[in-house]
């Protein structure tokens, strides 16, 4: 140090630990639900389609669940954590549906984390109580406002740039499907 120089200060980081969100979205009703977890098992995962199959939505049939292609996304995570007659009504529960494999685009949720992430984790956050707590403000926000996810991709922008994913028709099997409809 030297008279009239600026003062330095090392930095250190400091973890204060390590959390999980799973995030839910009802995309056109406007509802979204965080569940802060300590990890990201398939126990884990099977416990938060356990909280969404029996307290958020008790009364549905089924609940259609789209997730990406993670490992524990699968209903053999539910097998993992309950009894097979549980995992099997939870399974049962829940419709399944998953990404594309280089599609993560598609997943709404992602969309929805980044404004999670803007609005409340943009910011070193103390401990795992803190987050779930200011986790529940932000989804409490979000779904007084009911915020609805506005989704613009098409089936026909679908068509066009996901081609490859799509059974190429050929033109007398066109005809045909024509002839025998009308």
């Amino acid at each position: 140090m030297r008279p009239a120089q600026t003062a330095c200060q090392d930095y250190e980081y400091e973890r204060n630990g390590k959390a999980n969100l799973f995030l839910w979205v009802e995309a056109l009703a406007g509802r979204r639900r965080v569940l802060v977890t300590q990890r990201h098992t398939a126990r884990d995962f099977a416990e938060a389609i356990q909280e969404l199959v029996d307290a958020e939505y008790p009364d549905a049939e089924k609940s259609v669940l789209v997730t990406d292609n993670l490992n524990i996304h699968k209903p053999g995570s539910l097998y993992e954590r309950f009894e097979a007659q549980e995992a099997h009504r939870l399974a049962n529960k829940s419709e399944w549906h998953y990404t594309p494999e280089h599609g993560s685009w598609l997943n709404m949720a992602e969309g929805e984390l980044s404004v999670l992430q803007r609005h409340c984790l943009s910011r070193r956050i103390p401990d795992a109580e803190t987050l779930t707590l200011e986790a529940a403000a932000w989804e409490g926000r979000r779904n007084r406002a009911q915020v609805t996810l506005d989704w613009h991709f098409t089936t026909a922008d679908a068509r066009i740039q996901l081609k490859r994913l799509y059974p190429v028709v050929k033109e007398q099997e066109t005809e045909e499907l024509a002839a025998s409809t009308s």
